[in-house]
């Protein structure tokens, strides 16, 4: 795993040498067509010249991220819709030289010149060092020392088999340092990219407005369209049929002394448009966070639904932290739809609503003392809330006596979001 790590470093580093070399042509050819802007002949050249540059510093950039210091770009974006002609290729090039990021790569250019060829080629000269020293031990030393002179390696003159063992034992040394050091030395190599070619400060911030300024305008986008889908839905859907509600009554006032069967079908007629209507409501507002929930939280706004309704309704609220927005959703329509049913329904005198959170889910307790009788037949408010909990793997139990108080429990499994300071 070391070796194959320090072979792939060497070749990396081979070619951040390589690249390195091409950085002095580049630096030269770049500054010199950005003087040649001050007469107007460099404007031709500049704009290819940058995207040469800046893959270069690209590819440097992706070396650095491959040694694990990864470096981000922090040019500024191109303007949009820039001409074709004359007039665009000069826009383009204020735009490159007005970029802080493109005088620090022509400064990278120039310093990488010598730090990229020195940290570039160390591995690759570390290896050869090592080859060098085990291939004069093994025997190359004999003919070269044949003058009597001997070859010298590392602090080692060369000229005899026990001087050949202490070679070897050197190049095993440099080989050594090869496997343990390459990764370090592309590692400073990275640190050095990271230094010039990476984001200041000023241009981290600059970057973060301009992402939070695309992320603001997307989200209004995204607002605007969903006012806009309500209001078509409004129209088209349960804004229609309420109208069509309104004329058939009318209707029936007309045929109620004349024709009692007609008018009778015309009641069921509305009465069914009514339940649609009711029902693309439902389906309208399913999702919308309640606004008196995003205020005021869970307990308060139960206690809002208490204070709004005819009857007397006690709300005892044990809620330690916040609950997800979609559960608090489910939760409020659904004590708004029971207190509904008790005032509608069960002919109740007063009403007790209960919310504690406890085992990882939150339980609801609605309480009457009316006649009973409540059941989730198909189609009833009961059916829906059943439904609605059921989605998230909620349940809700009803014990309604004939002539009894009905207890109407919902349990919910959720997780705290957030903790609270203080109970309800």
């Amino acid at each position: 795993m070391r070796l194959s790590r320090a072979v792939r470093d060497t070749l990396v580093g081979a070619l951040i040498a390589a690249g390195a070399l091409a950085s002095v042509v580049l630096f030269v050819t770049t500054t010199y067509f950005t003087v040649l802007c001050l007469i107007g002949i460099g404007f031709l050249a500049l704009p290819h010249l940058t995207t040469a540059v800046r893959w270069v510093c690209d590819l440097n950039r992706r070396a650095a991220a491959s040694s694990g210091v990864p470096v981000e770009r922090p040019y500024r974006p191109e303007p949009e819709e820039i001409e074709r002609d004359i007039v665009g290729w000069v826009r383009r090039c204020k735009w490159i030289l007005a970029d802080p990021a493109s005088w620090r790569d022509l400064l990278w250019l120039l310093l990488n010149s010598v730090v990229g060829l020195l940290l570039g080629s160390a591995p690759a000269a570390l290896l050869y060092y090592a080859g060098e020293g085990l291939v004069l031990a093994a025997g190359l030393w004999r003919p070269v020392a044949a003058d009597g002179t001997g070859r010298w390696y590392a602090f080692i003159t060369v000229d005899s088999w026990p001087a050949a063992l202490a070679a070897a034992l050197a190049a095993l040394t440099v080989f050594a340092g090869w496997l343990h050091l390459s990764s370090w030395i592309l590692k400073g190599h990275a640190y050095f990219v990271l230094f010039l070619l990476g984001p200041t400060q000023g241009a981290r911030l600059a970057s973060r407005v301009r992402h939070l300024a695309e992320t603001r305008s997307g989200a209004l986008d995204i607002q605007a369209a969903e006012v806009r889908r309500i209001e078509r839905d409004l129209h088209d859907g349960a804004q229609a049929r309420l109208v069509s509600l309104g004329l058939t009554l009318g209707a029936v006032d007309r045929q109620l002394d004349r024709n009692t069967e007609e008018a009778r079908r015309l009641l069921n007629d509305a009465r069914s448009s009514s339940v649609q209507a009711l029902r693309e409501l439902r389906g309208l507002v399913r999702g919308i966070h309640p606004p008196v929930l995003a205020e005021r939280g869970l307990a308060d706004a139960v206690r809002a639904l208490g204070i709004a309704s005819p009857l007397p309704v006690t709300v005892v609220a044990d809620l330690p932290g916040k609950l997800p927005d979609p559960v608090e959703s489910a939760i409020y329509f659904s004590v708004s739809e029971l207190l509904t049913n008790a005032l509608k329904h069960a002919d109740a005198g007063q009403v007790e609503v209960s919310l504690h959170y406890a085992d990882g889910a939150l339980h609801g307790q609605v309480t009457d003392d009316g006649r009973g009788g409540a059941a989730m037949s198909a189609g009833s408010g009961l059916e829906g809330i059943r439904r609605r909990l059921a989605s998230f793997d909620g349940v809700l139990e009803i014990d309604s006596p004939r002539g009894g108080p009905t207890v109407m429990k919902m349990e919910l499994p959720c997780a705290l979001s957030s903790p609270k300071t203080s109970s309800s």
